[in-house]
């Protein structure tokens, strides 16, 4: 699971799924923060710690990054994993939080307030899977790959390998420069260690649809809070466009550009993500 101590103290939660680990710090008006596919929530290092007045709150998701396999048999298709995350808000009793996501965190945001738009307070989409682009060409190659169990594991013990994450299959596209070793391997413990783990991330793979992810996009003018869409200037994983688009399609959306950064922003810009969230976040 997410190892940096910065997040707060680790706990885990019930949800109908199986069980959640999480991290939390902080009091005051919550905000949860959901990462994408294959990393856990120690992508929010840099990011959560930095809200004081808050109550941060971080999952480790099921999606590939997580120590703990959800029950054989959970619905992990887009909508499916969007239902756990409402239900670990419901179970922390989180309704109206800030919900602040990335990568195919964003994507379950979006089929989160789709669908449920009052479990939602405020909304941040940073650079994440939208329309038609789900998942993304460049690792579209996880498919079928998945539906071979030792293929998958193969896959995931050659993750270990730095030259290899550096490839844009894999993370190279999603930052400018390498994560820090101890956080890679914190990501790819799970994946490498736990066929439970893999399992997840199969099913998660096996059941993206672009039918649900436009469903999902087209449908996020149900959610009428604020809401905020940041996209990475140098993103070759998600078109900025579709950013624009989603932030045109909210109600109440702005959408904003952060510059040397790809995908993941909170790797490679957190600062710059952190002044964006203060700003969004302040009372008024």
């Amino acid at each position: 699971m997410a190892i940096s101590d910065d997040l707060g103290e680790r706990r885990t939660v019930e949800v109908p799924e199986g069980t959640i680990e999480y991290r939390e710090r902080g009091s005051g008006p919550p905000v949860v923060f959901a990462h994408g596919a294959a990393v856990n929530g120690d992508l929010w290092r840099r990011v959560a710690p930095e809200l004081p007045g808050h109550r941060t709150i971080v999952p480790d998701l099921p999606l590939g990054g997580h120590a703990i396999a959800l029950r054989p048999g959970a619905d992990l298709s887009l909508f499916g994993a969007a239902g756990v995350l409402g239900s670990f808000m419901d179970a922390l009793g989180l309704s109206g939080a800030t919900l602040v996501a990335n990568d195919t965190g964003g994507a379950l945001a979006q089929a989160l307030v789709s669908r449920s738009p009052e479990r939602v307070g405020r909304l941040v989409l940073t650079s994440c899977d939208a329309f038609e682009n789900y998942p993304p060409k460049a690792v579209a190659y996880l498919k079928p790959t998945v539906r071979v169990r030792p293929a998958l594991w193969l896959l995931a013990k050659a993750m270990g390998v730095r030259a290899a994450q550096r490839l844009p299959i894999a993370y190279g596209w999603a930052t400018h420069h390498p994560v820090e070793p101890r956080i890679m391997r914190s990501y790819l413990a799970g994946l490498r260690g736990d066929g439970g783990v893999r399992r997840d991330f199969a099913s998660l793979l096996r059941n993206a649809h672009r039918r649900d992810m436009l469903a999902a996009s087209n449908g996020v003018g149900a959610f009428g809070g604020p809401a905020l869409v940041v996209w990475g200037a140098d993103d070759r994983f998600f078109p900025r466009e579709h950013g624009r688009r989603l932030a045109e399609s909210l109600p109440n959306g702005r959408f904003e550009v952060i510059e040397g950064s790809r995908t993941f922003i909170p790797e490679d810009r957190p600062g710059a993500l952190v002044a964006l969230l203060r700003g969004f976040l302040a009372p008024g």
